[in-house]
This record gives C-alpha cells, structure tokens and sequence, in this order.
C-alpha cells in the first residue's frame, strides 16, 4: 500500500512539473506574439488621429506620463510625434468626465498650434442609438475635428451648434457632443503647453 502511494505521489508531481513547465513554456512562446499585436492595434489607433506622414519616430517609445487638469483626473498617457529631432504634436489619452452616462475616454491628436489633427473615442457608456453616435462605427461626427484650429479658450466656435459652436449635436443627446467638444478643446489646449514640458515629462517606462 504504501509503496503505491508513493508511486501515485511521484507521478501526480511529475504530472504537476510537467504541466507547470509545459504552461510557461506557452507564455514565454505567446508573450511576444501579445505584445506584437497590441503593439499593431495601437499604431493603428494613432493613425486614426494622426497623419502618418506628420513623424516619422516610434510613438509606442516617446510614451509620457502628466498630470494635467485639462485632460481629466488622474495621470493620462501623452505621446509626442517626433520628425527627427523635432517635437511637432502630441498624441493625448483624455477624459470628458461630463457625458451622459459618465465619464467618456479618449485620443486626441494635436500639433503645438492649436489644430487638432483627430480624435476618437475608445472608451464610454452613453445610450445606444443616442449618445453613442460618438463612436466611429456608428457615425462619422467624431472625425470632424480634425483640421479644425482653436483660438485660444475663449474661442466660442468649440461648441455645438446648440451653444453657439460649429459642431452638429445629436438629435435627442445634447450633452454627449457637448462633454466631447469641451474635451477635444482642452486637448488641444494644453498641447499648445507641451513644448515647454518636454525635458520635465516622465517616461511611461520609468
């Protein structure tokens, strides 16, 4: 009895050795094929809000973390698009904290100017079939910032129609838009202030 004890035991451990060994093998081998493709997916993203042709860096690898009050709470990733040397845009995660169902997550892409070269929305919670016109796939009303210029804070033409502004709101969902426009508008904002940020920022690595 006691000698087939020991038998089941030593094969249960080999069993668990192996199985141990064979699952981090599969980690180790899937780990770099993950990161490729999220990689992918995230360039593909930044594309979406801003030219390719605008830099010519890896923007995965100019990665900053702020603090910044016009992007929303909390600390948010900026990229900074590079030709050469040369810092010429930024790619911002922000937050409009005043949609209709909460707080909206987003990109934006602006040079130091004041113009916006794209947005899109990756992440909300507004009503089907109302507020969620913000997405891409439903609707194509969150590419039309790109191009446009801000002309400083004060500048009543980043609204919607309703408030005086150029952009078109939603039948029915005044305050999607509305949170939308005023977070693009404090984006591009405060990428006009990056430039004299840059040697300050921390790297998303450290």
């Amino acid at each position: 009895m006691l000698k087939t004890m020991r038998k089941h035991g030593v094969t249960l451990a080999l069993f668990a050795a192996g199985s141990t060994g064979l699952t981090a093998a599969i980690d180790q081998l899937t780990k770099n094929t993950i990161a490729d493709q999220a990689a992918k997916q995230q360039n593909a993203l930044f594309q979406q809000v801003i030219p390719a042709d605008r830099y010519n860096n890896d923007l995965l690898q100019s990665c900053y973390w702020v603090t910044a009050p016009e992007l929303g709470k909390g600390t948010h990733k900026v990229y900074i698009a590079r030709q050469g040397e040369q810092a010429v845009a930024a790619v911002m995660e922000a937050t409009a904290p005043d949609g209709y169902s909460g707080a909206i997550q987003l990109l934006v892409g602006a040079d130091f100017s004041g113009t916006v070269l794209g947005s899109r929305v990756t992440e909300h919670h507004e009503t089907p079939g109302l507020g969620d016109k913000i997405e891409l796939r439903i609707s194509d009303w969150i590419t039309h910032f790109a191009g446009k210029t801000i002309a400083g804070e004060s500048d009543a033409t980043w609204a919607v129609k309703k408030d005086g502004g150029q952009f078109d709101q939603f039948t029915g969902a005044t305050i999607t838009p509305r949170a939308v426009v005023n977070a693009v508008k404090r984006a591009g904002l405060y990428a006009q202030t990056l430039p004299n940020q840059l040697s300050n920022l921390q790297a998303c690595g450290e």
